[in-house]
């Protein structure tokens, strides 16, 4: 880690910055970990004595990126990811606030919790953490938190983790609950019943493999549910993974009256389908499960148009020992911290998504639903930012990947661009060489 606290000036760069809608050539300028300038014809004039002034050469600048789900071990589950190392992984991947999960052991369902990962987290990462707080306590659906309380002690949402609330009284109460507080409420919509035995989509390539599916169903009757309870209570609202065309109905219906509800998808989902599962890639088993090809498009649909809000990692770190099993047998979940950009940056280079749109899904948009700083090159703004080369190749080898674990779903996939340097608070904490 590069501790230089003197001013920065990041110099001849495509900027990017989807709170101003601005994508055009120009400097950023960095001092005493805020942006103090980023517009074009800066110069190395008009700076203070002693700036390091880097030439970009026409990469990317733009703000760090918010992932709004990641699981990190601490506490409890050290042995899959720290915050040191998901911190770690994170710089590398251009991701300069990581929103960690509940479903951690103690659950974080009380404010001695909150400030334990809050001091953890200060003392040993590099990047930026917050966490959710539990929605119910003990993440037993029955219960809901002290919102009010967790809320003050830092955290930033309320969410049961990849838990779903089934008991609709209690989603109502904590939505009505979590109003006065302005908090917002982030909930896994996926039916337990409903999922059952399913390990993969429903559907013609589940039944060829031989595995039992998860229908769309599983995801939709639940958003559809908690859509009518944020209408009931006029709650904020949002929902965690979306995966299907489905929901996205049900979710533009919700919109169209004027809702206050949104919603994320991870990259796993916009990036690959269920074919990619080919002979049983374990390593590609998620909840909620890959969908079809016609689901992934409407997804990225979805995200250009501001349907879908944020595009998150999912980031699900698990061990060699729950992964090489037979793929029903095989613990869900994938890393993606270092993956997430690269993977976004693949889809603006085959002219599925937009730049702009792609880094407002994955910085902008998260940091002004959770309330956070960021997520823009406005002066005034943290400096947290990165610098992409966007056209740089490469291959993942999951053996260099910084996270404690290695189940990544894109084990050797080939990427055009990645991460040149990562800025938080004014010191680069992380340098590609």
């Amino acid at each position: 880690m590069l501790t230089d606290r003197r001013p920065i000036l990041l110099a001849n760069a495509r900027l990017i910055d989807p709170g101003r809608d601005f994508d055009g050539v120009g400097d950023v300028l960095i001092a005493d970990g805020v942006i103090r300038d980023a517009r074009r014809g800066i110069g190395a004039a008009g700076v203070p004595e002693g700036t390091d002034i880097i030439n970009c050469n026409g990469m990317v600048v733009a703000p760090g990126l918010v992932d709004m789900r990641a699981f990190v071990g601490e506490p409890g589950a050290s042995h899959r990811e720290t915050f040191a190392s998901a911190s770690q992984a994170a710089a590398a991947g251009g991701i300069t606030t990581i929103i960690c999960q509940p479903n951690t052991s103690p659950v974080i369902d009380n404010s001695a919790t909150v400030d334990f990962v809050m001091r953890r987290a200060r003392d040993t990462a590099i990047v930026n953490i917050h966490p959710m707080a539990a929605l119910t306590k003990g993440l037993a659906g029955l219960e809901m938190t002290e919102i009010g309380l967790l809320k003050a002690a830092g955290a930033v949402a309320f969410s049961d983790g990849d838990r779903s609330v089934m008991n609709a009284q209690v989603m109502r109460r904590a939505l009505t609950y979590a109003r006065d507080f302005d908090a917002l409420i982030v909930h896994h919509t996926e039916d337990p019943d409903l999922v059952g035995e399913g390990v993969m989509n429903e559907g013609e390539f589940a039944t060829r493999l031989g595995l039992s599916g998860v229908p769309n169903a599983a995801e939709a009757v639940v958003l559809e549910r908690d859509v009518r309870l944020a209408a009931l209570t006029g709650g904020r609202y949002h929902a965690a993974s979306l995966t299907c065309i489905e929901s996205l109905e049900i979710l533009q219906r919700a919109r169209d009256a004027g809702l206050n509800v949104s919603a994320s998808a991870s990259i796993n989902h916009i990036s690959l389908n269920e074919n990619d599962i080919g002979p049983y890639r374990t390593f590609l088993k998620l909840s909620p499960p890959l969908r079809t090809e016609d689901d992934r498009k409407a997804l990225i649909a979805a995200i250009s148009s501001g349907l879908i809000d944020v595009v998150m990692s999912d980031h699900n770190p698990q061990d060699v020992e729950v992964k090489r099993l037979p793929f029903a047998e095989a613990e869900a979940g994938a890393i993606g911290l270092e993956t997430m950009l690269p993977a976004g940056l693949r889809l603006v280079h085959s002219g599925e998504l937009d730049l702009l749109s792609m880094i407002r899904a994955m910085s902008t948009r998260p940091a002004e639903l959770l309330g956070l700083p960021g997520g823009t090159l406005r002066a005034g703004s943290p400096a947290d930012l990165i610098v992409i080369d966007i056209d740089t190749p490469w291959i993942v080898d999951p053996n260099e990947l910084k996270s404690k674990c290695k189940n990544t779903p894109f084990d050797e996939a080939r990427f055009s661009g990645r991460v040149a340097r990562t800025i938080v608070g004014g010191r680069t904490v992380y340098e590609h060489v």
